[in-house]
């Protein structure tokens, strides 16, 4: 195991740059997640880290030694590709023993960490078998142990989960989690789903056009946003925006509506964006915040999604699964002041 150091890593495709400037530091055995949209620069961070992809600027240290100009076979990491790259024709067996080819391991040693690693990820009963027979979750732990079998001081994963199905999904995020428990390596892992980074990161690492937007726990990125890109990104359905203006600690919505918001710190700020997530508005006759009429339901089981259509513009918010109120209804929505989110109208920093 190993910590991890980026410092101001920048990548550039000709005159093009798509890194710019990151700075990381993961420590020893933690789970750090980075997300983002396609193109957003996580994968090619990955890729750096693993020396795929040359640096333009910067230092990557791993376990305190800088690697920028070493091999990947000698920067002490294992990869775990979105496609599973495993052999069709060799065992599961076989495969698993492929990342230790190059070791000078004895070779009852080899067996035995073969064996513990196949316990580990609950497939002692399958090393005999060829890919064909596995399903796709199953294939995925093969490359995981493949990784695993090498005991790495850095696990990379690039997008693992995205070929399976959403049960399969659900599932490997619980393998590979309860697999970071057990063993406690470092682990980075690259996705686009927010759910993934939510639920299995120790930190989560939110990029955009190649800048880190925020970096912090899935407590700290949900509740209290950087900026209007990461409220709008973490979260399902997203935060609520709506335009307003400040003056002190009263947010001036249209309508001549207003909402005091404490804690806000305006740095000069008079055009602002106020954010509510729809989890944090809940039916409220008796200290409203907003109003409007129903225009839209989602029922979701043991709650429904109610898209309000209020004079600041629409809005969604959660409402009772089993008695919902119904489209056309006029509500009132209520939401603690502490939950209450206010954005710089032009930069989108966050001004609470």
């Amino acid at each position: 195991m190993a910590n991890l150091a980026l410092r101001n890593l920048t990548k550039s495709y000709g005159t093009t740059e798509v890194l710019h400037g990151i700075t990381l530091d993961v420590a020893d055995g933690e789970f750090v997640v980075f997300v983002g949209p396609s193109g957003c620069g996580k994968s090619t961070t990955l890729r750096m880290i693993a020396g795929l992809e040359e640096t333009t600027s910067g230092i990557i240290e791993i376990g305190g030694r800088e690697v920028n100009n070493l091999e990947p076979k000698e920067r002490d990491i294992a990869m775990v590709f979105q496609n599973y790259a495993i052999y069709p024709h060799m065992s599961v067996k076989k495969n698993i023993a492929f990342g230790l080819r190059s070791s000078k391991m004895p070779k009852a040693d080899k067996e035995k960490r073969i064996q513990e690693v196949a316990g580990i990820l609950d497939m002692t009963d399958l090393l005999d078998r060829k890919p064909s027979q596995l399903s796709g979750g199953q294939r995925q732990r093969v490359a995981i142990g493949r990784a695993m079998v090498r005991d790495p001081a850095v696990f990379l994963f690039d997008e693992p989960l995205s070929n399976l199905d959403a049960q399969l999904r659900t599932q490997m995020r619980l393998e590979i989690k309860k697999l970071h428990q057990r063993v406690g390596n470092t682990i980075i892992f690259v996705t686009h789903d927010q759910v993934e980074a939510m639920t299995m990161a120790d930190r989560i690492v939110i990029m955009k056009d190649g800048y880190i937007q925020q970096v912090g726990t899935p407590t700290e990125v949900f509740h209290k946003p950087a900026n209007t890109f990461v409220a709008r990104f973490i979260g399902a359905p997203s935060m609520n925006l709506l335009a307003g203006e400040l003056d002190g600690t009263l947010v001036h919505l249209s309508a001549d509506q207003q909402i005091d918001v404490p804690g806000v710190a305006a740095g000069g700020a008079t055009n602002i964006l106020l954010g509510v997530r729809p989890d944090d508005l809940y039916l409220d006759s008796a200290n409203p915040i907003l109003c409007g009429k129903i225009t839209l339901l989602e029922p979701l089981g043991a709650e429904t999604l109610i898209y309000v259509d209020t004079p600041s513009g629409e809005i969604i918010a959660k409402a009772d699964g089993r008695n919902p109120p119904q489209v056309g209804d006029a509500v009132q929505l209520g939401a603690a002041p502490e939950n209450l989110h206010v954005f710089d109208g032009a930069s989108g920093e966050a001004l609470t």
